[in-house]
């Protein structure tokens, strides 16, 4: 059997979660045989990940590179009412979830276009349909939009949807990581071949493109319109997939919300190996908070380094380790960490330590292990270390507390005060830190092994492939 996996950015070109998820895939079934389709920038992205003998192909799919040439040529009539059907459901304001079918139809109408000769791309950005965008946002919406915010919208989506005029995948399954943009590949190998679609969920994707699109440079128009394309395709994707697997039930609520068939969900927890996270059997000589993770402004690492302010005027001797590398385009965030740390004074206590080979040694390396993210899906982080026997402080996000239960302490996101009262209650107390991370350790082993979450992904494919 061969899964094709499918990602935004992720594996073989980045670290992170998903990336390790793939990897623990791949590797952990070595019966069967795997591809991997990657939407990346521009295609120059190098592979940072040792690639197992039974992936077959890597496919870079750049989103980004080039831009689109405006043509005066009118694209035809069959993509104008395609098209005029694509901008009536975006911008009409809908019931989460309703019209789902029918925005579903209307991207294979685009794919169609596009593999019956038509220059999707080209289609997008042409003057005709910067007329259609632009009459079809008078009639929706009582706000207005300038031509050129039409522009930048056309360009945008014409990037966006460019996997609906690639080639059609050859797999016996597509197994996508998240929703959004990667569904787009999935679908169109379920329109030509009828492949079986599974969709699984870190995060939430829609919710993180809200938060993202907060900061994104752009006017208030093309937000709004990307941020309606977005919200139809996650429910055009829950539509098209055989299966949904979210890595919580929280994320399984959202998906419902959004107007999933809830006997297509099933919520698949990540696991790891015990034997690659061993029991920690001391601490050390200070007392220590670690974050292991990416430095990102969705870690809120400006919020745990506040936090550790507070605990570092209650507990002098305390350290702040952050382990993790910085992803490209996150250079400023970085910096800004590091501007916050020296104007909290507190060179030399908080540290970046960069990247770790062995995640293990980041764990066993504090007394703690604390994540302060702003959106989460059910994090390595925290099921790594508590199969380390670590407690943990984290914010209430995503699957977080589902993972952590009672084995240490939640608080609520954005809220240094509380995350550093925790912070100080974990590191003053010992007999708690080690009832927690006993509880922690017991729980992973219950609940949270690789070899379960494996066996749970070899039945779901089989029940679709037998």
């Amino acid at each position: 059997m061969k899964v094709t996996l499918v990602s935004e950015g992720t594996y073989p070109f980045a670290m992170g979660g998903v990336s390790v998820w793939m990897d623990q895939l791949i590797k952990g079934m070595p019966d069967y045989r795997w591809d991997v389709v990657t939407m990346t920038v521009d295609g120059a992205e190098r592979p940072v990940w040792d690639l197992p003998p039974n992936l077959e192909q890597v496919i870079n799919l750049p989103l980004w590179k080039g831009g689109h040439r405006r043509s005066g040529r009118p694209p035809g009539r069959e993509f104008a009412e395609a098209y005029e059907r694509f901008l009536q459901i975006v911008l009409t304001p809908a019931v989460m979830g309703a019209g789902s079918a029918e925005f579903l139809s209307v991207l294979e109408s685009l794919y169609r276009y596009a593999h019956d000769g038509g220059d999707l791309v080209g289609a997008l950005v042409a003057n005709d349909s910067l007329s259609q965008l632009m009459d079809a946002w008078y009639w929706n919406r009582t706000d207005g939009i300038n031509l050129a915010d039409a522009i930048v919208a056309a360009d945008l989506m014409g990037h966006m949807l460019r996997p609906l005029a690639e080639p059609p995948l050859r797999t016996d399954l597509t197994h996508v990581a998240m929703n959004g943009l990667s569904m787009l590949v999935a679908m169109t190998a379920k329109w030509q071949h009828s492949t079986p679609v599974v969709l699984s969920e870190h995060g939430v994707y829609l919710r993180e493109r809200y938060l993202q699109y907060v900061h994104e440079p752009v006017s208030h128009a093309v937000r709004v319109l990307l941020l309606s394309f977005f919200r139809r395709l996650a429910g055009a994707a829950y539509v098209a997939a055989d299966r949904i697997a979210p890595h919580s039930s929280y994320n399984r609520r959202w998906q419902l919300h959004n107007g999933a068939d809830p006997d297509r969900i099933r919520v698949m927890y990540n696991g790891v190996d015990p034997d690659d996270f061993p029991l920690a059997e001391t601490e050390p000589d200070e007392p220590t908070l670690v974050f292991m993770g990416r430095v990102d402004p969705l870690k809120d690492l400006h919020t745990l380094i506040r936090a550790f302010a507070i605990v570092h005027d209650k507990i002098p001797k305390a350290k702040l380790r952050i382990f993790g590398g910085v992803p490209a385009g996150n250079e400023s965030y970085h910096q800004s960490c590091l501007e916050l740390i020296d104007e909290l004074d507190l060179e030399g206590a908080a540290v970046f330590e960069g990247r770790v080979s062995t995640p293990v040694d980041a764990y066993h390396a504090g007394s703690v292990v604390a994540l302060t993210s702003i959106s989460e899906g059910f994090p390595y982080t925290v099921v790594e270390a508590m199969a380390c026997g670590r407690t943990v402080v984290c914010t209430n996000v995503g699957g977080v507390a589902e993972a952590v239960a009672d084995a240490g302490l939640i608080v609520p996101p954005r809220d240094h005060v509380a995350a550093a009262d925790a912070a100080v209650r974990l590191l003053q107390d010992a007999p708690l830190r080690r009832r927690l991370g006993a509880i922690a350790r017991g729980r992973v082993l219950e609940r949270f092994t690789l070899r379960q979450s494996l066996d749970d992904y070899r039945a779901v494919y089989t029940e679709l492939w037998p």
